[in-house]
């Protein structure tokens, strides 16, 4: 099975009952459902898998044990293609609402018709930029605590971040890891919820690293050692370490839904409700790009919340039929 979906040929201009934008699971769930309630479907999106390329081992999604998400993403691209979905691999520019359908403009094939659209499309994790990132990405560096933690049994972690998911991250990490640092670059947590600050510090086996920042990150075919620096005193010291969880944050999909006039919440996700129906009528969402995603960035509930949002897509559309 290939790592890339397989491509079908697609004019543009084509009409379609449903639109999917995006790769990531919350996209894979809403093309599944969207194709056995036997609508025409598209999905159109830039790198198979979203953020599942950048992790390692799975093993938190029900049936597939210690999976690697490389091998993940091809069984969700088997399983589309059992279906025939049809796949575009290209970047969504604009969404058009013309009131009796949908334009959706791409950067290299042109534009296609839908009565409707489902935006699974995610968000950008921050990343520190340090030499080693890239390199050992799925190789002892996790951007996700709640899902990696179990694979770091009995290991030496750090923890890159202040806010809450950091915090929350070197909590479940301290139950599973027999040492971890705790890294900010500062001395106080911005973290919403206090009491995340005070349970961590009575771990006895959580060690606070701050005002300092992670330069480098070492190792040989995984991760070995943090480079870090004190930014008060300059000191510059190494931490022997088997993994890096870097929770710094992510980077919602503000200015896409701004410019396509759909709502966004105080934080900058798309606005949904419990059916992931969008402020536009006829375009839904799904997955970590939505208000939706409850401060718990999973593939089991973007896939699901997929599922939702083609199953509302389907009703929108057959109404929409039935009218005509």
């Amino acid at each position: 099975m290939s790592l890339l979906p397989r491509t079908t040929s697609v004019k543009p201009g084509e009409k379609f009952d449903v639109i999917i934008v995006g790769l990531g699971p919350a996209a894979y769930g809403a093309a599944l459902y969207s194709a056995r309630y036997m609508l025409k479907t598209l999905v159109i999106g830039e790198t198979p898998g979203g953020q599942l390329t950048e992790a390692g081992i799975v093993d938190d999604y029900l049936g597939l044990i210690e999976i690697q998400a490389s091998d993940m993403i091809k069984v969700f691209n088997k399983h589309i293609e059992k279906y025939e979905v049809p796949v575009l691999l290209d970047i969504v520019e604009k969404i058009e609402n013309r009131g009796d359908e949908f334009v959706v403009k791409t950067k290299r094939k042109g534009e296609f018709k839908a009565d409707s659209v489902i935006l699974g499309i995610g968000v950008k994790r921050r990343k520190l930029g340090v030499p080693g990132e890239q390199e050992f990405a799925g190789r002892g560096i996790s951007y996700c605590s709640v899902c990696d933690a179990p694979l770091f049994k009995n290991r030496v972690v750090a923890v890159i971040g202040g806010g809450d998911s950091a915090l929350e991250g070197a909590e479940i990490l301290s139950s599973y890891s027999t040492k971890v640092y705790l890294i900010h670059r500062r001395d106080t947590f911005k973290g919403q919820q206090p009491i995340y600050v005070e349970t961590v510090k009575k771990k006895p086996n959580v060690e606070f690293v701050l005002n300092s920042v992670v330069k480098e990150i070492k190792g040989d075919k995984v991760v070995k050692q943090v480079v870090v620096e004190n930014l008060k005193t300059g000191e510059i010291k190494e931490l022997n370490v088997n993994g890096v969880f870097i929770e710094i944050g992510f980077d919602p999909p503000t200015d896409f839904a701004k410019s396509n006039g759909i709502e966004t919440d105080t934080n900058g996700y798309i606005k949904v409700d419990e059916w992931m129906r969008t402020s536009v009528p006829g375009v839904f969402a799904a997955g970590d790009c939505t208000s939706a995603w409850l401060g718990f960035r999973q593939v089991i509930t973007a896939v699901a919340q997929g599922a939702v949002a083609a199953t509302s897509a389907y009703r929108y559309v057959t109404e929409k039929k039935g009218k005509k």
